[in-house]
């Protein structure tokens, strides 16, 4: 807001458009029943909208954001710069390959390859945070299952101080009765 750059946004999971929507924030796109099960082609339509937005000039930049894998323990949030892309710095490198390949159309190859980086880039994003995801769940099913078993654990040490105490003083009966006949 500061340096009044405007920013729009597309959500994809019904957290994100949650979150967004208690914060009041407006969203450009939502998308729901995609992070679940994520496939490439869900992908391809979600990058393409925001692409497409950038090549027509409505954006600037397309920011890529999402929860990512990190191990078992542990997820992070990933930032990732879609586009603009710079283009690496070429350097001329001698081989002694026999073949050289030179394509007569490269803005086509360019722009096939790209399209398949936007893609590919939308899909990882995806599965990399499904997995975050599953990562949480397994953690947070181990957890409650090692609760539960320190749980039961504590009850069953509780019953059979109990039984315990119940068979000492039925005994201290059993012995008093027998002691009061004599």
């Amino acid at each position: 807001k500061a340096k009044k750059v405007k920013i729009r946004l597309r959500a994809v999971g019904k957290k994100g458009i949650e979150f967004f929507s208690f914060q009041g924030i407006n969203l450009l796109e939502k998308y729901v029943g995609v992070s679940s099960s994520p496939t490439y082609e869900k992908a391809q339509n979600i990058i393409k909208d925001a692409i497409d937005d950038f090549i027509s000039g409505t954006t600037d930049k397309v920011i890529l954001v999402h929860n990512g894998y990190n191990n078992m323990i542990s997820q992070q949030i990933r930032i990732n710069d879609i586009v603009p892309v710079e283009p690496p710095k070429l350097v001329e490198v001698e081989t002694n390959s026999l073949m050289e390949f030179e394509p007569s159309d490269d803005g086509k190859i360019l722009n096939e390859l790209l399209t398949k980086y936007f893609e590919y880039s939308m899909y990882y994003a995806l599965v990399d945070s499904l997995a975050a995801e599953h990562s949480a769940r397994m953690q947070a099913m181990d957890n409650a299952t090692n609760n539960a078993k320190e749980r039961v654990a504590q009850l069953k040490l509780s019953y059979n101080k109990a039984r315990q105490e119940s068979i000492t003083t039925e005994l201290i009966e059993i012995i008093s009765g027998v002691e009061s006949m004599k």
